[in-house]
């Protein structure tokens, strides 16, 4: 029997979802950007362009995109244990079976169906966050696990430059997809989708999730009409569109960048490539660690999270233009990558205000947010390999030169995502913000 002191120490049940939130985010960036770094030997294996490639990385973004607000839909009506065990699955064997394309458009419809899987995953997360954490601690929550997924890409092209020293690129890919299946049953026996279900949860660690019981039942009603009129809606949806576009760079044609318009060698394109994604990683932490307390300081918590997400993405559009004028490899990607160490300070705020304005149906708006993103990144690939065929020519080695239209259109789309935070109220539940 339970002491009355039991009570008054509450359980840590709940940060077991952050770790396997940190862990999954991890899983889902290993399996994504795997493929910029096999890009070369896909390619040659099947005899590709690089607008053809560009197609293929786009299928993924297109079948995420399709699929993220039937995938944050689900959570909010059937539960994240059951969604996410069901997608995780998904997707790892459609990560595996990506080593068994033998064409164009095998490619494709296998990264698009990869991309469907992985779509529901965020918006889940997010919907178990606020579930399972009291309102104070989901900022920073978003921000440990963005800083785990930003890492888990960071990283990816070395662990697969290790791999493949190991096995071919088709064997690479039956490998990373084995991963998510271990994750998804170790999950599946461990959660639950009421706090109060959980044996491990005691009633002081209950008294911390007020609300919990609301958030965690099901709500497949969603208020579309409210949603459509959401001016802080709208604009969500355009910064995440915005900070996407430039984003997908980092995970589709960084390496080739550097190879074919830097002139560096493999082994140290596969290092270099790891800093936009590692400082976006520190970006993440540190966004939510620090806007919480400017929050505090300011005693206004909308007024902070659009202070830091302006910021970042003014940021952001200066040092990738900046990046435009610097001829050295080196320092160049280390000012790339503090652009996007400026593009994911974002996150925090942006996920943050899904979950506030959200509420009980934080997967779907979060999962529309998502969409936006990834329709961002369906588009983005295809124009990045199509800007660098076009600058192709015969004859002539590529140089930086050809490379830098798709920077300037980074730094432009930037600006749009500052200014697109000056409609949303990251706050105010949607509910108040649109009356019927």
């Amino acid at each position: 029997m339970a002491t009355p002191f039991s009570y008054l120490r509450p359980s840590c049940a709940r940060h077991w979802v952050i770790v396997f939130a940190v862990t999954l985010s991890i899983i889902t960036y290993i399996d994504r950007v795997c493929i910029a770094k096999t890009e070369g030997e896909i390619r040659a294996a099947l005899g590709l362009t690089k607008t053809q490639m560009g197609l293929a990385f786009s299928a993924f973004a297109w079948g995420y995109a399709l699929f993220e607000i039937p995938g944050g839909w689900l959570g909010d009506w059937l539960g994240p244990r059951r969604v996410l065990m069901r997608i995780v699955i998904w997707w790892s064997v459609f990560t595996a079976a990506t080593g068994y394309a033998w064409s164009l458009m095998s490619l494709w419809v296998i990264r698009f169906l990869f991309g469907a899987g992985e779509a529901g995953c965020f918006p889940n997360l997010t919907k178990s966050f606020t579930t399972w954490l009291p309102q104070d601690e989901r900022v920073r929550a978003q921000g440990i696990m963005w800083m785990s997924a930003r890492f888990g890409g960071a990283f990816t092209p070395l662990l697969v430059y290790w791999v493949l020293q190991y096995m071919d690129w088709r064997h690479a890919f039956v490998l990373f997809g084995a991963v998510g299946v271990v994750w998804a049953i170790f999950f599946y026996w461990w959660y639950r989708d009421n706090p109060r279900d959980h044996k491990s949860v005691n009633a002081a660690e209950l008294a911390l999730l007020k609300g919990a019981e609301e958030t965690a039942s099901g709500h497949g009603n969603v208020p579309w009409g409210k949603v459509i009129r959401s001016r802080t809606v709208w604009g969500l949806w355009v910064q995440y569109f915005a900070v996407s576009y430039p984003w997908y760079f980092y995970i589709t044609w960084i390496l080739t960048y550097l190879g074919e318009y830097r002139g560096v060698t493999a082994g140290r394109a596969a290092t270099y490539a790891v800093f936009p994604l590692l400082f976006g990683g520190i970006g993440c932490f540190l966004s939510g660690i620090i806007t919480p307390r400017i929050a505090r300081r300011m005693g206004d918590v909308a007024r902070a999270r659009r202070l830091v997400a302006m910021a970042g993405a003014s940021g952001a559009a200066a040092l990738m233009f900046a990046h435009t004028q610097i001829p050295d490899p080196l320092v160049g990607m280390l000012v790339m990558g503090l652009a996007s160490f400026a593009n994911d300070i974002i996150m925090p705020c942006s996920w943050g205000a899904c979950m506030d304005v959200g509420g009980k149906y934080a997967g779907t708006l979060s999962g529309s947010m998502n969409m936006m993103g990834n329709l961002a990144g369906g588009l983005a690939p295809f124009v990045f390999g199509m800007v660098l065929d076009m600058a192709r020519r015969p004859g002539v080695a590529p140089s930086f030169t050809d490379a830098l239209p798709n920077f300037y259109i980074m730094a432009g789309i930037y600006v749009v995502a500052a200014l697109s935070w000056l409609i949303i109220d990251p706050v105010t539940p949607l509910e108040e913000q649109v009356k019927s």
